[in-house]
């Protein structure tokens, strides 16, 4: 989707900056971006972790994928081309989220690894931190929670990943969470853990 921009459109610098945000709410914002495949257990394990976080009083949302394509990316389909878009939009608004001193995490599939190169290229070096779903094709399936797999298989959904589009695994990420063995209490306290070990926790995350 061709971007256009206006020679009139000027970036405020707000007095409020993010720095101070960052202090009142006693911890770091950072982009949280749980990927994998569908089934995998994103969207759980991200809602997790927002629930222990929420309770060590730490100011976070979650972004997930069902939930923004009913408004903020409503206008797209799954198509490789919409797909971008999506991704692209959700990177943009998690990038606006860490300057509100939050922290964000997003559960896309996001299968390809360019578009996740490129929101991690939108934020500072250390602040897109991301985490791998790891979960067999197999067990996602089993799980099928959507009985969207069963469809795909019967030709109803077409370019779905990891049945007729591909899913590009992360080649580095921040951390690789198996959640197909894993109890979710325990995917979460990697998560938590991690977080901890990057300093991204302070006052407010003790």
């Amino acid at each position: 989707m061709e971007q256009k921009k206006s020679s009139n459109v000027v970036w405020h610098h707000a007095t409020v900056t993010r720095g101070r945000r960052e202090a009142m709410n006693g911890h770091r914002s950072a982009m949280l971006w749980f990927t994998g495949l569908s089934g995998a257990g994103k969207s759980s394990l991200a809602h997790a972790v927002e629930e222990q976080l929420y309770q060590m009083g730490c100011r976070t949302f979650v972004f997930d994928g069902d939930n923004v394509r009913h408004g903020l990316c409503s206008d797209l389909g799954f198509s490789a081309k919409d797909r971008v878009e999506n991704i692209r939009r959700v990177g943009e608004m998690g990038k606006l989220f860490l300057e509100a001193g939050v922290i964000a995490l997003t559960a896309f599939i996001s299968p390809f690894r360019s578009d996740r190169e490129k929101v991690r290229s939108l934020v500072p070096h250390g602040e897109f931190l991301e985490i791998y779903c790891r979960c067999p094709l197999k067990v996602c399936e089993e799980r099928d929670v959507k009985g969207l797999y069963k469809r795909a298989r019967a030709g109803e959904i077409k370019d779905f990943t990891g049945i007729s589009s591909p899913y590009e695994d992360p080649e580095d990420p921040e951390l690789v969470v198996e959640t197909g063995s894993l109890s979710l209490d325990e995917s979460a306290a990697q998560v938590i853990a991690m977080l901890r070990e990057r300093g991204i926790l302070g006052n407010g995350g003790n």
